[in-house]
């Protein structure tokens, strides 16, 4: 019999005031597996995931989240989560082993918390209060938090922002440790690499409106089709994308990933190098790099969103 999956996201719409942040949107994570929620600042993201974890109310559609409803049914349901906050989520004056182990205390089979301390480097900070603790400690202490209760499934918002790369790879290792126990992991990041290293599936999230999902293979494979990656010293001339897919004929597309990048899609073998290689001397502009290869997750998420109107939407997530 096929598991159901954890969470079940369908045809979700909120709103604020007049402005529409979730659009309809559908999505599911499978249990125990990682996925990845992406998006632009302000996609709707947060709405969504506070909507799953029982913050806010469905405005239309339904949320199921280890098949209950997370608002009705909430007081069954908490037992059986944890929730990493982007930031706060303890008292500002609590040390910050004190607030881990009092947690822990409200959890019937909890981890055990020396252990989390020092996996995660809570030791050298374990007396000092939260608001006098970095960034990166505060993040580090919020995933503790949120794991030492050992929950069936656990939401964690930009794990390891502020982070340093030992301490970043620590916690990738406690995520993929969390899930070969058995706990399905809903992560947002905005690291690239980190979604596609960790993450059995990815979900992105566009304007309140799910544009691409799928394995991080599944999105960033193109068949026999290869990429080639264009990076510019200065910023390409008005046009330059249609300009260049014109000089490579049909078959070939062309997308301009910033000021600096551009993006071809095609047979990209030798003789496509080659022009493109012509096209940059004919216009004057000098390459910092010509890659030949496979699109990666970075590559696809800034295809598939479009960042121009994205203000509106971030106001509406940061209210």
């Amino acid at each position: 019999m096929t598991e159901q999956p954890a969470v079940v996201v369908d045809g979700l719409v909120m709103r604020y005031a007049d402005k529409l942040a979730v659009d309809g949107l559908s999505l599911t994570v499978a249990a125990h597996s990682i996925t990845a929620v992406l998006g632009p600042n302000g996609a709707g993201k947060t709405t969504t995931l506070e909507t799953c974890e029982g913050y806010r109310k469905p405005q239309q559609g339904s949320v199921r989240v280890l098949g209950l409803d997370p608002v009705r049914q909430r007081s069954q349901l908490l037992p059986r989560i944890g929730v990493m906050l982007q930031s706060g989520g303890a008292w500002s004056g609590v040390r910050a082993v004190e607030m881990l182990r009092h947690v822990a205390r409200l959890h019937a089979h909890p981890v055990d918390v020396d252990v989390l301390v020092e996996r995660l480097g809570l030791g050298d900070c374990g007396r000092t209060t939260y608001r006098r603790l970095s960034g990166g400690q505060q993040q580090r202490l919020g995933l503790a938090m949120a794991v030492v209760g050992r929950p069936e499934l656990v939401f964690v918002d930009e794990p390891t922002a502020g982070l340093d790369p030992a301490v970043r790879r620590e916690v990738w290792a406690l995520l993929e440790e969390l899930r070969t126990d058995g706990v399905t992991v809903v992560l947002t990041t905005h690291y690239m690499d980190e979604a596609e290293r960790l993450a059995d599936t990815v979900h992105i999230i566009d304007r309140g409106r799910l544009v691409g999902s799928g394995s991080p293979l599944e999105l960033t494979r193109g068949g026999s089709v290869a990429t080639i990656r264009l990076v510019v010293t200065e910023p390409f001339p008005p046009g330059a994308p249609d300009h260049l897919a014109a000089s490579l004929g049909p078959g070939t597309e062309v997308t301009q990933l910033d000021a600096v990048s551009l993006l071809v899609t095609g047979p990209a073998d030798a003789s496509t190098l080659g022009k493109v290689s012509r096209w940059c001397e004919e216009q004057g502009v000098l390459p910092e790099s010509l890659t030949l290869g496979q699109r990666n997750l970075e590559d696809v998420f800034l295809e598939l969103t479009d960042h121009a109107d994205h203000a509106d939407h971030a106001d509406l997530e940061s209210s």
